[in-house]
Formats: structure tokens, sequence, C-alpha cells
């Protein structure tokens, strides 16, 4: 039964466009499909410095990238004296496996408080034994999972707030988007050689973005949306060509990546600074779908910071000073309203039938989704966390400041 289950899901994933992965694996931001979901089960509800750490290992340096888990393997980036490096740590034991400087930079300093020189999170091809890095405009490459550097190339750019957004693969193809506020492109590289496949410009007025792209699947072909400053738009991954695009003039500095309902045809959109909102847009549209595919506005409680999760008719979005907002999918009209202890920057999960809210100092909050706010656990770890956790093999990877957590049920 097992077997037919991960069947079931490669042949899914690969509807979808993205890598095929166990289900147990997590190999990019926000999980195997981008959207912060996990079909993994018998996690741990309860958990604090002396219960349920399967273990607890130390990281060098400054990173805000979240952990992937992929091959026994979890992979952070980290910023030491300059020195931009790809850690691996064995996941069973927490035990350091690979520990290699990518780039060396003279910056030892990200130049906002909340940023890293190492924030993008990295993405790993388990079935090519590969990971790749991505630290902005500081360069991008791909490793063997031995830590041999294979290829690196660079696509220099100048942001105000240093790196953030992370890249992902399809189809053979490293993708990633780069936003400053001298040039903003989305970039496909062949996975295999760095090669540049194809490179397409934001459109003019451009400004700093940082945040991840995501496929999704709408009337059977992919799409590659890519939220920037004043504009979101939606490519053809395998050729860059622009299929829609939603404007919102104020709107930039976007950190949250996009999330999709395929239910509902919806992608919902972060806009960023100055005053955030949300939009929730149809997806099946081509041009300029401003006027036409808006479907609702989240005017309040919409994050700077933390990607929004969709599970089954509602959409959960926290603000990044911890207003946690239930609203639904379809619609937009708001179900509840809590406030969480803490303030946000990482991503929530969707797993084990639960919602974890990680606040930036370390405490997670549980929940069970539905139409009233249902509290099931609060725990607490030491130390900051950014970074969104990850869930594979049964547990919950969570990095703080100084350490990367394996926490069980057992």
């Amino acid at each position: 039964m097992q077997d037919v289950t991960r069947a079931v899901l490669a042949v899914w994933l690969l509807a979808v466009g993205v890598c095929p992965v166990l289900a147990e694996d997590w190999p990019s931001f926000r999980g195997p499909t981008g959207q912060g979901h996990s079909s993994g089960t018998g996690l741990a509800l309860e958990w604090s410095e002396a219960e349920n750490v399967a273990w607890k290992t130390a990281v060098t340096g400054r990173g805000w990238s979240s952990p992937v888990v992929a091959g026994g393997q979890v992979w952070l980036t980290t910023s030491t004296n300059g020195s931009l490096r790809l850690l691996a740590f064995d996941s069973q034991s927490g035990e350091a496996m690979v520990n290699t400087e990518v780039f060396a930079v003279d910056d030892r300093y990200a130049p906002n408080p909340k940023n890293s020189l190492a924030s993008p999170t990295a993405v790993v091809d388990a079935d090519h034994n590969r990971v790749f890095v991505h630290f902005g405009a500081y360069g991008t490459a791909a490793l063997t999972t031995t830590g041999d550097i294979l290829w690196s190339t660079r696509f220099p750019y100048i942001t105000q707030h240093g790196n953030g957004g992370s890249p992902i693969l399809y189809n053979g193809l490293l993708i990633f988007s780069c936003d400053g506020y001298d040039q903003a492109f989305v970039i496909a590289l062949d996975a295999e050689t760095g090669e540049t496949r194809w490179k397409t410009d934001r459109a003019q007025p451009i400004s700093q973005a940082y945040s991840t792209p995501v496929i999704i699947t709408v009337d059977r072909r992919d799409q590659l949306v890519s939220i920037g400053a004043f504009r979101t738009s939606a490519y053809d991954p395998a050729t860059g060509e622009e299929l829609w695009r939603v404007g919102y003039p104020d709107g930039f500095s976007n950190v949250p990546g996009p999330v999709f309902s395929a239910k509902h045809g919806l992608v919902y959109i972060a806009t960023g600074f100055q005053q955030p909102s949300l939009l929730a847009v149809r997806a099946d549209g081509s041009g300029d779908v401003t006027r036409t595919h808006v479907a609702w506005r989240l005017r309040r409680g919409a994050p700077h910071t933390p990607s929004p999760v969709v599970v089954a008719d509602q959409l959960y979005v926290v603000s990044d000073t911890g207003i946690l907002t239930c609203v639904d999918a379809v619609s937009g009209e708001i179900q509840w309203r809590d406030r969480l202890r803490g303030n946000y920057s990482a991503s929530p999960v969707f797993a084990d039938g639960r919602i974890y809210f990680q606040s930036e100092e370390g405490f997670t909050t549980i929940i069970r989704p539905g139409l009233k706010y249902d509290e099931l656990a609060r725990n607490e770890l030491d130390g900051a966390a950014l970074a969104s956790p990850a869930v594979a093999e049964g547990s919950i990877f969570i990095r703080t400041d100084t350490h990367l957590y394996r926490i069980t049920a057992d």
C-alpha cells in the first residue's frame, strides 16, 4: 500500500512539473510543491529543549536559509566571515557530512538585520545526487551531494537589503528571480551545465523583491508564477514567455512566495511594502489581468514576510506581528482572526492535519485548521528562528540562529 501511495504521489508531481521525490523528502523551500504542504504523519505535537529533540547540532556562521531534506541528508547554507558555504548533516544522527566553501566575498554582514548573506534555500535533485545553491548577486552553483562544485556562475544586481528568493527546479532547469533596483529579471539555467537557457527582463518600472517563484498547472499548462515589485507575472517555465501579469503600483520589496489553490484556480499574492495587501487572482487569464481576474483583496493582516498556506477551502495568513487570519479561499471573507505569540518571518507548514506557525523568538504554535481558532499546542526552543521549518522522515527540522534540530514524536 505504501508503494502505491508513493507511485500516485510521483505521478501527481510529474503532472505539475515538479521533480518527483519520495513523500518523506523536503527538497526545496516550502517542500516538494513549494506550497508548505507535507504528506508526513506521526509528527510531534509537543517539544522543548528537554522533550522530543532527537538531536541538536550547532551550525556555524550566520544564515537564514531553511533546511531541506533529501537522501538522508539535511542541507543548509551559511556565511562565515565572507565565506559562503554549503553544509550537510546526517538526518538520523545530526553528524556534519559536508562543509564546502562555494563563494568568498568581501562583505561580512547583510545590510538588513533580518537578512543574511545566506538566506536563499538550497534545492536538492536527489535523483542526480546534486544540490543547487543561490546566494543572490554573489553567485549560483551546483554541487555533488559529497560537496564537490560542478559549476558556478554569477549575475550581479543591486539590492538594498541583500539576497532572499530561493531557486526551484523544473524539468532540468534551475529557475530563480533576480529583482534589484538597477535591473530585474527571471532566469532559467541548465541544471547540468549552468548555462542560461532563457532570461526574461521584468517590465519597467523595477525595484527590489525577494520572493521565491512556484510552478502551478492551469488547464494542463504549466506556469511559473514569480512575484516582483509592482507586479506579479506568470511565465511559460520552458521558454520564459510571459503569460499574464497583475499589477499593484505601490507594492515592492516583496518577500512572501505565491501560493496556489488548484481546487479554486486562484493564486494568492502578497503585494509587499509599504502597506501590504493580499490578492486572490484567477490564473487562467492572458496579458494584463489586473482589471479582470482579481477575485478579492485582503487589506488588513497581510504579511510582509511569511508566505500564506492554503488548506482545503481556507487560506491562512500570519502577519509579521503575529496576527493570524483565516480567510475563505474563494470569497475572501474573513472567517476569524487571532493573535499568536511573537513576531513572524518563517512561512507556515501544513502537515499531519495541523498547521505549524514558527515565530522569530523560537515559539511554534500548532493549530487545527477549520472555521474557528483551535490551538493544539505551543512549543519553545532556545534562540531566534527566521528560517522556515522542514518536514521529512516523520520529523520536523528547525533551524535557529545557532542550531539545527530534529524534532520527533518518539
